[in-house]
């Protein structure tokens, strides 16, 4: 499916802003679309690419047109789309991102308020960082070299720029300053004080903010059928990100594989049970580096929120229906004595993954230093 202004979940001033820029014929080549996690800045950046693409279209993208009918499979010749990849295990050490185009197809397919955690489950990393590597600017650059498909714009979408090596980004730097005509950049953003700043100062910013709570109950309640009671509540507890307020109704597979590994070790612990203790930890080691540091980042963040939740305040919590279910027995365990050694053991076990040390023995080593921090309270 595709996407549309008219599917944006709220951000109605952004979009209008970027809608008058398009009509007003005032876009500039290159913009910079940032601002929190989960606010929708990569369906905003496709919607502003399917609306310059189609040629019926006023206001919005018509829909209907062939040219929309390719926009929503994702396979119009002119719109591209870049994004960090993985090196295969059979193929070039410099992949460029239409060597994954089949995988980002199904995840826009789904939704396209997707997460980065989302797309690293999607690429199956084991043991690799995923980037946007040197020979991707050469794509880039060869194919806005050609005219258009189409007779009208040309849109590259660069999802998560700063994923970019730096060697790329200089390339792309002239191209970025001087594009050809009617052609479009878009770079979406989690974090621009890391993109090199002379690919910066050529781009217009566009600061998106996070979606308004009442914009997050109405698509909670039209997309997810929630009732107006639930609704409200998961809106208030989201934050304003879309991603987290999807996670609250159910957990991912991979949140559900976090979630169930973090209970295991807990439990161990508990019951100091040191045959179980080693299951759990080849069964860990065996995710590969980056699924373990990504395991590490859910128990901190599942240590925090049953520490918070020892002060009775609901709306303070942002934990699943699956995670609460846990915590209400667990969170007893985590308190002022404990939290922040817990905090830094996992912190630890997180800079030893980093450096290549063994991962069985590491954390093996966490599971009965944990046994100590549970006590502990």
């Amino acid at each position: 499916m595709g996407v549309f202004f008219r599917d944006i979940i709220g951000q109605k001033a952004v979009i209008e802003q970027l809608r008058r820029s398009v009509d007003d014929n005032r876009l500039a080549h290159a913009l910079l679309i940032t601002g929190p996690r989960g606010n929708g800045k990569l369906p905003i950046a496709i919607a502003l690419a399917n609306y310059l693409l189609c040629p019926n279209g006023q206001g919005d993208a018509c829909g209907a047109c062939p040219a929309c009918v390719k926009l929503k499979k994702y396979i119009h010749s002119d719109l591209h789309f870049v994004f960090p990849v993985k090196k295969k295990k059979s193929g070039s050490d410099n992949p460029v991102s239409d060597d994954y185009i089949t995988e980002w197809r199904e995840m826009l397919s789904k939704s396209a308020y997707f997460s980065y955690d989302d797309w690293l489950a999607k690429l199956d990393l084991e043991n690799q960082q995923p980037m946007i590597y040197d020979r991707e600017s050469a794509e880039i650059l060869h194919k806005l070299s050609m005219q258009s498909r189409e007779g009208g714009w040309k849109v590259v979408i660069i999802w998560l720029p700063e994923k970019m090596k730096e060697v790329g980004s200089n390339k792309l730097l002239k191209i970025i300053e001087e594009p050809p005509k009617n052609t479009l950049f878009l770079l979406v953003s989690e974090e621009p004080d890391k993109i090199i700043a002379t690919i910066l100062s050529r781009t217009q910013k566009v600061v998106v903010p996070r979606i308004e709570t009442s914009d997050i109950e109405e698509a909670l309640q039209s997309r997810m059928g929630l009732s107006f009671e639930d609704a409200r509540q998961i809106a208030q507890k989201s934050g304003g990100n879309w991603e987290k307020a999807e996670e609250l109704i159910s957990l991912s597979d991979e949140k559900s594989l976090y979630l169930d590994l973090f209970m295991q070790l807990m439990r161990v612990a508990y019951a100091r049970n040191i045959r179980d203790m080693k299951a759990w930890s080849e069964q860990v080691a065996g995710l590969g580096r980056e699924r373990q540091k990504r395991l590490l980042d859910y128990c901190q963040s599942m240590i925090r929120e049953n520490f918070i939740m020892n002060f009775k305040e609901p709306g303070m919590n942002f934990m699943s229906q699956a995670e609460q279910n846990f915590s209400v027995r667990f969170s007893p365990y985590v308190n002022e004595r404990n939290i922040f050694g817990i905090m830094e053991e996992l912190s630890e076990v997180q800079r030893h993954i980093e450096q290549n040390v063994n991962a069985k023995m590491v954390f093996f080593d966490m599971s009965l230093r944990m046994i100590v921090w549970i006590k502990n309270r």
